[in-house]
């Protein structure tokens, strides 16, 4: 191995670790605004915490784009409650809104995965349509917009991709 080679090897491996640590800075600057934000939904922070994975380590992955994002999310917290609504919080409730929350998503192409949660935490919370705006919204729209302004920060980054 050359020193050439040798000093490619230590700068990416310099630039992977802080890529890692300025995605961890942002995560938990976007975590952090939510608790401020709504500090009485620590449920949903499940789903949001996955999806900050998404926005700050795999900004060019598909689901970490605002459609899969906010349709994911808004999607199946709106299954979620209309199954708790209509039929309340049964397990079998909880298991069909989770598939049709899948088929939503499938269907109109916004699929983001830590989304997927979010029905049994409406039917588990027995949330109501106010949910949507609060914590639901508030919460995509912080990690969402801490997502952007971060990714401006750094040189080389964008998000949401193009």
């Amino acid at each position: 191995m050359s020193s050439n080679d040798h000093k490619d090897a230590h700068k990416s491996q310099k630039q992977y670790w802080g890529d890692i640590i300025w995605s961890a800075i942002g995560v938990t600057v976007a975590i952090a605004l939510w608790l401020v934000a709504d500090d009485h939904s620590m449920l949903l922070l499940a789903s949001l915490g996955g999806s900050t994975v998404f926005l700050f380590a795999l900004t060019d992955a598909e689901a970490a784009q605002p459609r899969p994002l906010f349709g994911g999310h808004l999607g199946g917290a709106f299954i979620g409650i209309l199954c708790f609504q209509f039929f309340g919080d049964a397990l079998w409730v909880s298991v069909v809104a989770v598939v049709l929350t899948m088929v939503f998503m499938v269907v109109t192409r916004t699929i983001h995965p830590p989304a997927g949660a979010n029905p049994l935490i409406m039917v588990y919370h027995h949330a109501n349509f106010m949910a949507l705006l609060k914590p639901v919204g508030l919460g995509v729209l912080t990690i969402f917009f801490t997502a952007v302004i971060w990714s401006r920060l750094r040189p080389g980054k964008c998000y949401p991709k193009a």
